[in-house]
């Protein structure tokens, strides 16, 4: 393994990047749901399938992107053309949320999916050729690790600011459309300026470690990363973990409303689930080092379970218990986004001489594993509370919701996610080449 150590001057530009990243899963993971079924009365069945079509088109679009970016690094020696293209997301998020005055339902519904495609178009053009620099980069194990470790923690503090800001622009307590739309757009600025300054850092970080490998044109099918057992097995994992917290992302604001009936806990419950993340990525970064990757992760996902668990006590657990089960969650979380992350570069690596050209087809694949996990995870709480009897509202109206219903919201939000982590841990105690290293 080489021993190139990445100069700071690169790392802090290249974790700023996954800042707009951050936004654009996070907000509207958190609150396009709700936005749908309680701001423009779109029931939540179609609600869940307005946010899980588009992402159906990422099984093909990103492999197909990180054929494109593969093929930019041969001919221009960097990727970072795609990811310049990428930065128009930004319009793309403000779109999402600046639905036209008047229309509601199903029309509403049409408006947000294809603004949701378009995003999800410019998302993997930088999302796919960002990640793939580290494994362009001829750096070690644990340098992996070291550079995953910064981007995880500007991410997350991206996570969290936007987190808490988004439902307090949107105005919480009351949501309108203006009031989302102002959301949208601010934010949509603070991620453009992120996503240039992520380019600049991705230049930086190639200049500074050589590529490991020569770059030159290569020929593969769209899903040829797949062939590999050890990424077949991690982006199976992956998955899992994906959906689980894209559902409890969506579902926070519902538990605030109609578990404990305080919406205004949306902003707690979200800050109680990534500030724990920001203190925690140091520490996972030095148990990565002590009992390894896979050890790790296992651990995390075991960690998850049992905060999940805690949860599904609802309201009569008392806040402070509640908030200290998302806590958990949330250090289980830091370790989720980093491990696995640094964890794909190591295939790569792995997979043989030519591994490193092929590097955006393995990062496409990645990637649209996780949109796909951020389509499901809201889709399978939307089908918790359709299954319930939840009765969508508009901006201003409060529908009054059965038990059946409340009793979705709260086993949604808690039992669920305890069954699909459990599945993730099944999955990724079949990854065997960290122990192999």
């Amino acid at each position: 393994m080489s021993d190139v150590r990445l100069p700071l001057r690169g790392l802090i530009p290249f974790a700023t990047g996954s800042v707009g990243m951050g936004v654009w899963v996070t907000v509207p993971g958190l609150l396009l749901l709700y936005f749908l079924t309680d701001v423009l009365a779109v029931p939540p069945l179609l609600a869940g399938f307005v946010l899980l079509a588009p992402k159906i088109l990422d099984v093909v679009l990103h492999p197909w992107v990180g054929r494109l970016s593969d093929a930019d690094l041969a001919a221009r020696g960097h990727r970072r053309r795609l990811m310049l293209a990428g930065c128009a997301l930004a319009v793309a998020f403000a779109a999402l949320f600046a639905v036209p005055g008047g229309l509601r339902g199903a029309p509403a519904g049409l408006w947000v999916a294809i603004a949701f495609i378009a995003g999800n178009l410019l998302f993997a053009a930088y999302q796919v050729p960002y990640l793939a620099t580290p494994a362009d980069l001829s750096i070690g194990y644990h340098e992996r690790t070291r550079l995953m470790g910064y981007r995880m923690v500007v991410l997350t503090v991206g996570i969290l600011l936007s987190g808490v800001a988004a439902p307090l622009l949107a105005g919480q307590d009351d949501p309108t459309v203006a009031g989302y739309t102002r959301m949208g757009l601010l934010l949509g600025a603070a991620m453009l300026a992120a996503m240039l300054v992520g380019v600049t850092g991705v230049g930086r970080l190639t200049a500074a470690a050589p590529l490991a490998a020569a770059a030159r044109t290569t020929r593969h099918g769209l899903l040829s990363s797949l062939r590999d057992p050890q990424f077949r097995t991690l982006t199976a994992a992956y998955l899992a973990m994906s959906t689980t917290t894209h559902l409890v992302l969506a579902a926070v604001p519902y538990f605030a409303e109609y578990e404990l009936g305080r919406p205004r806990l949306t902003t707690v419950l979200v800050a109680a689930f990534v500030a724990p993340a920001i203190l925690a990525t140091p520490v996972w970064v030095v148990v990565a080092r002590r009992i390894g990757k896979q050890r790790g992760l296992l651990l995390a996902q075991a960690a998850f379970v049992a905060g999940s668990l805690v949860l599904a006590l609802g309201a009569a657990a008392g806040l402070p218990l509640i908030v200290g089960a998302v806590a958990v969650l949330g250090v289980a979380f830091a370790a989720m986004q980093l491990l696995p992350f640094s964890m794909v570069p190591d295939v790569i690596a792995a997979s043989g001489p030519d591994g490193t050209t092929r590097a955006g087809g393995y990062t496409g694949v990645w990637t649209a594993t996780e949109a796909t996990g951020g389509a499901l995870g809201p889709y399978v709480y939307a089908a918790c509370l359709a299954a319930g009897g939840f009765v969508a509202s508009g901006a201003g109206e409060h529908a009054t919701q059965s038990p059946a219903a409340l009793a979705a919201v709260r086993y949604g939000f808690a039992l669920v996610p305890a069954v699909l982590m459990t599945v993730a841990v099944v999955l990724q105690r079949r990854y065997t080449l960290d122990g192999r290293r």
